[in-house]
This record gives C-alpha cells, sequence and structure tokens, in this order.
C-alpha cells in the first residue's frame, strides 16, 4: 500500500495571487453563455465562458469579476460557492482553478492540476465540486482530488477505474458514510469516505453499470441522472429506481438547499425531498433559449442560457427577469475599430488561409457613450432585408464622419452603418460587386479598406480580377483590374489595404506579397520575398500602417518589415526592399519581431506603435522601433489570450483596444492625437506623489509642439517635440537623476510660435 500512496499523493498545494488590474484596464467580456450557476452570501454567482458576475439577491445590483480583476480569461467548465468559508471556487477546461475569498481583492490561482505532466492535458478538464465536512472533492476527467479549503491545500487524489486507470468522473456525493462518484462510461463506483486506504481503486466497488452525467444527495436519498436523461433513486435498501426521464439531454444537475434542479435543453424542474415536483418550466413566451446551467433557489429559478444571459423566473409563473451585464455579443471578436467615443466590433472568422467555413451569423456590437448596443443576426438580416449576411470580418469608421462605417463581410459583401443603424448591404444586386464564376460558395469575399485624403473608401474582393474597388463619398463605384499584377483569380485572398498621404494604394495578399497602386498613372507594382525581390519575410501579409512619416509598417506571418519610402515605389528601375527594424539585445544584433506572425500595426498620436501577434500578445514600441515601451501578455497583464487579433485606438482618449481569441479588453493609454491649440493643455498625474514611479503626461498638445520643463528658478531638466497630443516625462533630469521635490514648469510652444501654454507640476518626494 506505500507504493500505492506515493502514486497517488502527488498534488503539492501550490498556488499564485493574481493581479487586479482595475486602475489602468477595462474589460468588455460577454456575459450571454451562462456555464454555471451558484448562491450563496446573498448572491446569486453566474460564471460566463470565462468570466463571472455576481447578483446581489437584497439589492439587486451586478457586479462582474474577470481578467481585469486578476481571473485567467481561460474556458470556465464550473464554479461552486462555499457558505462555509466564503470561497467562490472556478474550475477551467484545462484543469486551473481560481479561489475568489469574500471580502478581499486577491484572487488565488492553484495551478497543481493545470502544471501536473502526468496528467494527460486532454484529462484535466474540472466537471464538478462537492463540498463535504471541510473538503472539496473535485471531479475532473482522470479521477477525484481533494482539497482542504480550511488550509487551501490538496490532500488526495482517487484513480478509480479498473487497475487504476484514469476514468471520467462527472460529480460526487456523499450519503451516509460512504461517498458515491458517477462517472460518464463507467457506472457508479462507491467507497468509505473515510476509509484510510480511499486511495486504493479496490476500495471502490461498481453499483451500477453505464454512464451518468450527475449524482446527488437529497434528504436520505441518491438521485442519479443517466447520460439517456433517466432519473433515477438510489438508497442502500432499496436500490434503483426510475423516478422520471427528459425528452432532451440533461446539462446540469445539482442541489441547492434541500431542492434537486434539473436543467435539460430546454426544462428546468425543481423537487424537494422524495421527488416532490416543485415547480417547472418547458418553455418562455419572451424568449428563445437553450439551457447550460440552472439551479433553484428560494421560490425562483435562475436559467443559464446558452446565448441570452440568466432568467430569473418565479415558481409557478413564465414571467422572466433577464439579469445580464452590458457587453458585446461574442467573447470572440475578429475585428474592431474606434473613433472619439465609440468602438465597433465584429465576430467573423476566417482561418491562416482565409477559408471562411464553417460560416459564422454573429451579429455586430457598438459601444458609445459608455452603453452597449448590440444587434444580433437575425435583427441585422431583417433590418438589411437579405436572406444572409454572414462572415463579418473587418470594420472601418469613416475619419471624416464618425457617424458612417462600413463593414467586409466574407461572402456577402460590403455593409453601411449610418450612426448605429445598418443601412444597406452592397452586393451583386445593386453595386458592380460580382459573385467570381458565380460560384455561391466563393461569394463576395471583401477584407480591408481604407479611406483615402478625398474621403473615398477603397477596399479588397478576393477571388475576382476586379479586385480592388473604391467607393467615392458620393456613393460611385470604381473596380480596377488588378490581374497585371497577380494571379488574383488563384490567389488565396486579398489582405489588408492601407493608402499613403499621396493617395498611393498597397495592399496585401496571402501568397504574392505587397502590391502597391498609384491611382493617378493607374500603375502597379509588387514586392515579396527575399534580397532583390522586397527581401518581405513572408508573402503572406498580415498588417499594414502608415505613421505620421509616411513609412509603411508591414507585418507578416514571418515578420515584420518597414518601407521607409511610399514615394519611390513606382519610380521605374528603383531598388525597393523593405527594411527590418535591427535592435540590440544583450549588445547582440537582432530582428525585431523575428518569425512572429502579426496580426495588426496601429499607430498612436506620439507615433509610436501596437504590434499584435497571434501568439505572443501585445508589444508597444517607439517611433522608430528601437526600444520596447511595453508588452502585454496572458501572464503579465488582463490580455485573457495571447492570440490578439485586431487593435483599435481611440485617439482622442489614447485607450488601446484588444481584440482577443477569448475576448475583448482596454488599456487606458496616455498617447493622443495632436489638437488644434493648446487650450486644453493638462498635465497627469498632478501632483505627482511619493508612491508615484510612472511617467507624468502633459496631453492636449498641438503636432510637433516643444515642450520645456524647468525648475523654479529657470534650470531646463527636460525638452522634447511633441509627435502626437502627448508627451511623458519620467521626472529625472534629462534620464540622469530624479529631480528633487518642488514646483516645475511646462513650457509649451506651438510649431510655428503663434501660441503658448504654461503649466505647473508640483512634485512630492
Amino acid at each position: 500500500m506505500k507504493k500505492l500512496a506515493v502514486v497517488f499523493l502527488f498534488l503539492q498545494s501550490y498556488f499564485l495571487i493574481a493581479q487586479n488590474f482595475e486602475q489602468s484596464w477595462t474589460g468588455f467580456f460577454s456575459y450571454v453563455s451562462i456555464k454555471s450557476i451558484s448562491q450563496g452570501n446573498d448572491k446569486i454567482y453566474a460564471a460566463a465562458e470565462n468570466s463571472i458576475f455576481t447578483y446581489d439577491l437584497s439589492t439587486e445590483d451586478i457586479e462582474m469579476i474577470s481578467t481585469i480583476n486578476g481571473l485567467s480569461g481561460k474556458s470556465i467548465s464550473t464554479a461552486y460557492y462555499s457558505d462555509n468559508f466564503g470561497l467562490y471556487v472556478i474550475g477551467y477546461e484545462n484543469g486551473l482553478i481560481e479561489i475568489v475569498i469574500d471580502g478581499e481583492e486577491n484572487i488565488l490561482r492553484v495551478v497543481d492540476i493545470l502544471d501536473k505532466q502526468t496528467i494527460p492535458p486532454d484529462r484535466k478538464h474540472i466537471n464538478h465540486f462537492y463540498e463535504h465536512n471541510g473538503s472539496l472533492y473535485i471531479s475532473t476527467q482522470y479521477g477525484i482530488s481533494v482539497y482542504n479549503l480550511a488550509a487551501l491545500e490538496f490532500g488526495d487524489t482517487y484513480f478509480i477505474g479498473d487497475i487504476g486507470i484514469q476514468i471520467n468522473v462527472s460529480q460526487t456525493t456523499v450519503l451516509g458514510d460512504r461517498i458515491y462518484a458517477a462517472t460518464l462510461e463507467n457506472g457508479i463506483r462507491s467507497a468509505f469516505v473515510n476509509d484510510d486506504n480511499i486511495i486504493d481503486y479496490q476500495q471502490w466497488t461498481t453499483i451500477n453499470g453505464g454512464g451518468f452525467v450527475g449524482i446527488q444527495t437529497l434528504g436520505s436519498e441518491i438521485y442519479t441522472a443517466r447520460t439517456n436523461n433517466i432519473i433515477l433513486s438510489y438508497t442502500p435498501e432499496n436500490g434503483f429506481l426510475q423516478v422520471d426521464s427528459f425528452n432532451t439531454s440533461i446539462v446540469d444537475f445539482g442541489v441547492i438547499s434541500e431542492i434537486l434542479t434539473i436543467s435539460a435543453i430546454s426544462t428546468i424542474k425543481a423537487c424537494s425531498e422524495g421527488y416532490v415536483l416543485l415547480s417547472e418550466i418547458n418553455s418562455l413566451p419572451d424568449y428563445d433559449y437553450e439551457l447550460q446551467s440552472g439551479i433553484a433557489f428560494n421560490n425562483f429559478f435562475y436559467l443559464g442560457t446558452k446565448e441570452t444571459g440568466m432568467l430569473k423566473v418565479p415558481f409557478g409563473s413564465l414571467d422572466a427577469q433577464l439579469i445580464l451585464p452590458e457587453g458585446p455579443l461574442f467573447n470572440q471578436p475578429f475585428a474592431i475599430d474606434a473613433s472619439p467615443g465609440q468602438l465597433w466590433v465584429v465576430f467573423g472568422d476566417v482561418n491562416l488561409t482565409f477559408n471562411p467555413f464553417p460560416l459564422t451569423r454573429r451579429g455586430i456590437s457598438n459601444y458609445k457613450n459608455e452603453t452597449w448596443k448590440n444587434i444580433k443576426y437575425d435583427t441585422l438580416t431583417s433590418l438589411l432585408n437579405v436572406d444572409d449576411v454572414n462572415d463579418i470580418v473587418y470594420v472601418k469608421i469613416n475619419p471624416y464622419n464618425p457617424n458612417e462605417t462600413y463593414m467586409s463581410s466574407f461572402q456577402k459583401g460590403l455593409l453601411k452603418i449610418e450612426g448605429q443603424n445598418p443601412s444597406i448591404l452592397y452586393n451583386e444586386t445593386n453595386s458592380p460587386l460580382d459573385i467570381p464564376q458565380g460560384n455561391e460558395a466563393i461569394g463576395i469575399r471583401l477584407f480591408g479598406s481604407d479611406f483615402d485624403r478625398e474621403e473615398s473608401l477603397w477596399f479588397l474582393q478576393s477571388k475576382t480580377n476586379d479586385g480592388l474597388i473604391k467607393k467615392t463619398s458620393s456613393g460611385q463605384f470604381q473596380t480596377i483590374d488588378i490581374s497585371s499584377i497577380i494571379d488574383a483569380e488563384s490567389e488565396l485572398a486579398l489582405s489588408k489595404l492601407a493608402i499613403s498621404r499621396e493617395g498611393y494604394v498597397f495592399f496585401g495578399a496571402v501568397q504574392s506579397g505587397l502590391v502597391g497602386y498609384n491611382p493617378t498613372s493607374n500603375q502597379f507594382n509588387r514586392i515579396g520575398e527575399g534580397v532583390g525581390s522586397g527581401d518581405l519575410p513572408s508573402t503572406d501579409i498580415k498588417a499594414l500602417a502608415f505613421d505620421n512619416q509616411n513609412r509603411l509598417w508591414i507585418g507578416t506571418r514571418k515578420g515584420l518589415r518597414v518601407l521607409f519610402s511610399a514615394g519611390n515605389f513606382f519610380e521605374d528601375g528603383a531598388d525597393i526592399e523593405s527594411q527590418p527594424i535591427i535592435i540590440l539585445e544583450n549588445g547582440v544584433p537582432q530582428e525585431l519581431l523575428f518569425l512572429q506572425s502579426i496580426t495588426d500595426i496601429e499607430v498612436d498620436g506620439s507615433n509610436n506603435k501596437w504590434v499584435s501577434t497571434a501568439a505572443s500578445g501585445v508589444f508597444y514600441f517607439s517611433s522608430n522601433g528601437q526600444e520596447t515601451l511595453l508588452r502585454f501578455t496572458e501572464d503579465n497583464s488582463p490580455l485573457p489570450s495571447d492570440n490578439v487579433s485586431d487593435i483599435a485606438i481611440d485617439d482622442s482618449t489614447g485607450i488601446v483596444y484588444f481584440a482577443t481569441a477569448n475576448g475583448l479588453v482596454a488599456y487606458k493609454g496616455s498617447s493622443t492625437a495632436p489638437k488644434d491649440d493648446l487650450e486644453n493643455v493638462y498635465v497627469f498625474p498632478n501632483p505627482v506623489r511619493p508612491e508615484f514611479f510612472g511617467n507624468v503626461t502633459i496631453d492636449g498638445l498641438t503636432a510637433k509642439a516643444n515642450v520645456k520643463i524647468t525648475d523654479i528658478t529657470g534650470n531646463l531638466v527636460f525638452e522634447t517635440t511633441s509627435e502626437g497630443g502627448s508627451v511623458q516625462w519620467d521626472t529625472t533630469a534629462f534620464g540622469r537623476h530624479r529631480v528633487a521635490s518642488g514646483v516645475y514648469l511646462v513650457l509649451i510652444t506651438s510649431d510655428d510660435n503663434l501660441l503658448t501654454k504654461v503649466a505647473k507640476i508640483m512634485i512630492i518626494r
């Protein structure tokens, strides 16, 4: 038996305290998909896909907890509230456990199961929590682990399959002196709960065969839910008896306050001891829902739906109250764009080779004046009077008219939004856009777009020779044949598009590299991989952005390049080569973002660069790329995923939005667009207190404003020229040493010397 103990006692207590990011980040998560519902502390706890919210039963207040508060952002599988210990325990599909402690801001991250290499990654899924005598029994796909809630540490782990193999345990419960485990394929197994040798699989006996999704104790009986949706009661004296059956799959099975709640796809049922029916719901007149979870408490049902949120329904009534925090439609934002005070989010999807299948039909979301407006797919098609508008994969707000927004569908055409309302879908019926070869499976595949200085929208259509399209501000379309520069019909896809200050149009492709088009001369040019052909690290162009110096930053599937002069791209005989950014890393020259798969590049008001990647999070570089100012990953920030598909910047506030594979978050940046005058210059923080060690931001500047900072006697300690609407000072004297306590003057002069402004900074050391 000692040998068995060595094998099974493998989990050592190890947890991390997650960081809270509320001061500098905001989360915009969707709470429509409710995975688990618990009750305690006079609250209802609702676990969504990767975040949670609480509903106060007394005040009806709603509070959200997400990566901003320290959650991991991974996929939640189950959750449980312990009234005895004031703990809310969250289980994840990858084996992670997080614990929220009542009255404390810190979240404990328990990584023992997640990090254990002897458990295969596909068997770490946390299925269920059950509390008994201070121990939390954790049902997993490998067996059962026991966690001490008082000491916050692991105890034993039970592998209860034949000959001690790992089996998928769906739930556990205790009746009398025995513990019972329901498994998905290996029946119900039982052992004495206080047996000193319970870790020995031979102490577990099978009392019923087959598959079970749940097992719960109610009064003096046990109730089980089979995978065939039959409910059985059990006592050691009478064995198993069928008491009920359901027509659809049972998705949740639990007991709270001596009430058994059974949730199927469309049905929720509450029963008291003896399986006495208290209330039942089979449909709701105002909601078309699909259940994932549910509880009955205090004569109310709380229904956890797949796409509607949480519904509160009194016993004996069909009058439902929707309980849903504000947020976007889904936690899978694919593309975003921002203008002052608003953000648009779309949820279409294409894979690495721009294959849209399986098609996504998810609607669109708008965040404006700190309020979300969501337009579901069915509403969107109804408003547009069309049959389908799937896979919306790109969004562009008109910088000259922020009330006008265009969205690209990768099969159905160009969607125009006026204000917050969809107005028209341009397709083969009302525009020159055409379905290539009449192939409906291809459809009108639109992606990247940008506006030129004449307020015309340029956008791309894949799989057709007329792949470059211009829509003027007056609504006229012009198609441009690109077959002279690339084989457009066989090209996998055209990707991003950006326009230089001269009006040159540059766009990328998956196989053909970077293409430039001069509308004045109707001239094309193209660069590709390798020295002498353009020196791109890959022909697969994923991101394009012109900075404030008219330099084109190019993101590819295998790295970063910069085109320093767009002006000579079309000159005959010009040697057009993109350039890598070379940095020194520990004294060794390195190529910036070498082999990184870049998904987006955005330029902020200070001409610094935000770069997102498919696997390494987000980088924030200085204007020339030589300095990494910030780097955000899921390990050091609230990013719920290192796969970041898009970035958008609100130039009026400096807020930077990140669309990730697991949700939308925003960082409160400090770089803003330049202003027309110096009337609204302000400094923050001010005063600078001893506990502050960051940079002071001077905001509200004009372009290329000269900023000098002196002490009260006139000694110069800092000077710079603004790239955008703000600059930052590290509170040192030209980087040599921190300045002393005192009042410092900020002297600002516009580029033409016509405008001046003086501000003061108080520094307290």
